[in-house]
C-alpha cells in the first residue's frame, strides 16, 4: 500500500507547511479541493466532464450550508437534497439527477474520510472536528427501476418520424420557393436530423462526426462512400475516452444515402466550409454547436406539432426500437448504438402494438398451423 506521501491529494501535499492563514477555513476548503481534483486527475477521469462538475457540486452544499465539509452532518445532505427536489422550485431535481448529487458528494467524503488522504488528522488538529459521511445507504435515493428517466421521453411513432421529415423537406421548398436568406442552413438541418435518426446517434456524436468518418461498407457496395459512419465520440465511460464503433448503413435507412450525397457533394460546399473537417457546418464555417442541433430538432418538431416534451435524443430512441421491429437482433442493434449491455438497449425501446400483434400472430402460426392455412 502506498504511504501518504506518495497518494495524490493528500492534505501535506496541498497545505504549504508554516503558513498561517488569516481566515484558514476556505484556505483549508480549496486545499481539500485541489487534491480532490488531483486524486481524479490520477485516475484519468475526464476534466471537463466530470471532475469540474464535481467540484461544483461541493461548492453549492457549502453554499447552502455556509459551512464547511468537516462540520457537514448527515442532516445537511438530506436537506440540501429536499431543497433541490422541492415542487416550488422552477425546476425540481429528478430522482436520477438526484442519485447522482449524492453519489457526488459521498466521494468527496470517502476522500476527505480516508486516512491514507490525512484530512481528518488535519481538520482535528485545526478545528477540533472530523468530516464524517454525509450520505450513506439508510439516506441514499434506493436503485430499484432499471429505468428512472421522464416517462414522456419515447421514441416517435412512424406517422411522427413522417412528419418532421415531411416539415423539415417542406421548409427548404418553401425557403427556396421564396428567394429568402437561410436555404443552406434548411437543407443542412433536414441532413443532420435524417442521419441522427438512420444512424441512432446522440448529440455529441453527430456534431462531431467528419468527412473522413464516411465508410464504405464491404458487404454493401451499392452505398459507396456511405455504406457506414465511424464514431469517434461515442459516450464514455468513467475514467475512460470516447468509445468507437462503427454504424452500418441499414437497407430500411438506405435513403439516408441520397441525404447525404446531395448534402456533402452539392450542398455543403456552398457554405465555404474551407479545410473544416466536420461534416455538419454553420455558414460561418464553423462545427454545429450542440444548442445548434437541439434548436434544428426543436424547430421542425413544433412545426409538425408533435408533443415539447420530446427532444432530439428521441431520435435515437426511434431508430433503437424501429430496428428492433423491424427484426433485427438485439445483438446487432446493441453494437449499432453502442450499448455495451443488451439491457441498455432494452431500456430505449417502446415498441408498437401493431409489432406486439405480429409477433402474437407469428407465435400462433406456428403453434397452431392448421388454423392459419390459406382456404
Amino acid at each position: 500500500m502506498a504511504h501518504a506521501a506518495d497518494v495524490p491529494g493528500a492534505a501535506h501535499l496541498e497545505l504549504v507547511e508554516g503558513v498561517v492563514h488569516l481566515d484558514p477555513k476556505p484556505a483549508v476548503l480549496e486545499a481539500m479541493l485541489a487534491g480532490w481534483v488531483r486524486q481524479q486527475q490520477s485516475r484519468f477521469l475526464n476534466e471537463k466532464g466530470t471532475i469540474a462538475p464535481r467540484v461544483l457540486m461541493v461548492r453549492r452544499l457549502v453554499g447552502f450550508t455556509n459551512a464547511y465539509p468537516w462540520e457537514w452532518t448527515p442532516a445537511d445532505g438530506e436537506a440540501f437534497i429536499a431543497h433541490l427536489r422541492s415542487p416550488n422550485r422552477d425546476r425540481p431535481i429528478g430522482m436520477s439527477t438526484g442519485r447522482t448529487y449524492e453519489t457526488t458528494l459521498a466521494l468527496f467524503m470517502q476522500y476527505l474520510t480516508d486516512r491514507r488522504y490525512g484530512w481528518s488528522e488535519t481538520c482535528l488538529e485545526r478545528f477540533g472536528q472530523v468530516p464524517q459521511q454525509v450520505f450513506h445507504e439508510d439516506n441514499r435515493v434506493a436503485h430499484v427501476a432499471d429505468y428512472e428517466g421522464r416517462p414522456a421521453r419515447r421514441p416517435l411513432t412512424y406517422d411522427e418520424i413522417q412528419a418532421l421529415f415531411d416539415v423539415v423537406d417542406g421548409r427548404v421548398e418553401e425557403v427556396q420557393s421564396r428567394g429568402r436568406k437561410g436555404a443552406l442552413t434548411a437543407i443542412r438541418d433536414a441532413a443532420l436530423l435524417k442521419t441522427i435518426y438512420a444512424f441512432g446517434l446522440r448529440r455529441g456524436e453527430a456534431r462531431m462526426l467528419d468527412l473522413a468518418d464516411l465508410r464504405r461498407a464491404q458487404k454493401a457496395p451499392q452505398y459507396g462512400r456511405y455504406g457506414a459512419l465511424f464514431v469517434r465520440y461515442g459516450k464514455a465511460s468513467r475514467g475512460s475516452p470516447p468509445k468507437r464503433r462503427t454504424v452500418l448503413t441499414v437497407p430500411e435507412m438506405d435513403w439516408i444515402v441520397d441525404v447525404l450525397d446531395h448534402w456533402i457533394t452539392e450542398v455543403r460546399p456552398l457554405m465555404s466550409p474551407g479545410k473544416l473537417a466536420a461534416l455538419f457546418v454553420t455558414e460561418r464555417a464553423a462545427r454545429m454547436s450542440v444548442r445548434g442541433l437541439d434548436h434544428a430538432f426543436a424547430q421542425a418538431r413544433d412545426a409538425a406539432g408533435l408533443p415539447p416534451e420530446l427532444d432530439l435524443h428521441a431520435l435515437r430512441h426511434s431508430y433503437i426500437t424501429h430496428l428492433i421491429e423491424f427484426d433485427y437482433p438485439e445483438r446487432f442493434v446493441s453494437m449499432q448504438v453502442g450499448h455495451a449491455y443488451a439491457s441498455s438497449t432494452a431500456i430505449y425501446t417502446g415498441v408498437s402494438d401493431e409489432y406486439r400483434n405480429r409477433l402474437v400472430q407469428r407465435s400462433m402460426r406456428q403453434r397452431h398451423p392448421d388454423l392459419w392455412e390459406s382456404p
